[in-house]
Order: C-alpha cells, then sequence, then structure tokens
C-alpha cells in the first residue's frame, strides 16, 4: 500500500520517466470456500474479531458458528453480572488452544461473540470471553460453518447482556 502511494506520487510530480508502472501487490488471502463453510487463515498482526466481522460483510454471512486455533495476544473478559460489565484481563504470546463462537446480526452489524482456551509455555491455562485478540507469531486458522438463518443479538434486560434470539 505504502509503495503504490509512493509510485502514485511520483508519477504525479513528474520525478519518474514516462513509463511509469504501477506495481499494485494483492493483500494476502484470508479465507476460502470449503464443502463444510470456509476456512480462514489468518497471520501476524490480524485481528481475529475484526476479520471475522469483515468476513461475515463481504460475504452476506446470515449466522454462523465457528472453531479456532493458533498464536496470539489476548483480552478475556470475566462478566460482572452486578456491574453489567466485562473486567478484562491480557495475555501475551499465548497459544490459542481452543476458540469457538458465533456470527449474528445486531443493528445491521455483525456482532461476534467468542470464547476461548490459551495457554502459556509452563502449560497454564486460561480461558474466557473474548474481548480482542491479534495474531501473535504464527497464524490463526478458523473453520466457519454457516447457518441458513439470519440471526440477531438483543439486549435482555434482566441480565444486561446482549443475546442470541431464535425468532
Amino acid at each position: 500500500m505504502v509503495r503504490l502511494s509512493l509510485v502514485l506520487l511520483c508519477c504525479f510530480l513528474g520525478s519518474v520517466d514516462s513509463q511509469c508502472q504501477i506495481e499494485i501487490q494483492s493483500p494476502v488471502k484470508r479465507y476460502t470456500k470449503v464443502p463444510v463453510g470456509y476456512l480462514m487463515v489468518l497471520r501476524q498482526h490480524d485481528n481475529v474479531l475484526m476479520q471475522l466481522e469483515n468476513f461475515a460483510r463481504m460475504e452476506k454471512i446470515p449466522s454462523a458458528s465457528f472453531t479456532g486455533m493458533g498464536f496470539v495476544d489476548i483480552t478475556f473478559g470475566f462478566f460482572d453480572f452486578v456491574t453489567k460489565k466485562y473486567e478484562p484481563k491480557d495475555f501475551k504470546s499465548v497459544e490459542l488452544v481452543s476458540m469457538h463462537g458465533t456470527i449474528a446480526w445486531k443493528e445491521d452489524l455483525a456482532s461476534i461473540h467468542a470464547h476461548g482456551v490459551v495457554a502459556d509455555k509452563t502449560f497454564q491455562a486460561f480461558g474466557g470471553h473474548i474481548l480482542n485478540a491479534n495474531v501473535g507469531t504464527g497464524s490463526v486458522e478458523i473453520l466457519i460453518t454457516v447457518h441458513d438463518k439470519n440471526f440477531q443479538r438483543e439486549k435482555d434486560s434482566s441480565i444486561g447482556a446482549d443475546v442470541l434470539t431464535l425468532d
């Protein structure tokens, strides 16, 4: 992207000869269709939740379930039912042993609900609701199973959290 901008700027300013060539590098492919849905492979620094949201929007996914594994820097949250807020805790350079979740919609935006378990180099495990996750060294692989119904998330005032509706 930076190289393209510099080449275009040079062409515009005339500091490159008349054979100004524009080299466009295609972005790394993040997912592909497979018989059971989609396989997503994320790379270092990719934001896992943002990539799932983008995927749902681009592919017009009505709803889906997903599972995944890989290496991440992650923030888990534990929901406090008294304060109605998540208590966050960060974990750096850990292995995502297991991740599972759902993709639904809330107010025309993709809504990701994900939980996971990570392990550190001593094999100690931690888990919870995923508030944020970025791919660390290596990659994250996610298998996405698409559903035929459009599911929504709505705020359940009795618990103070968004809940998947089946209507």
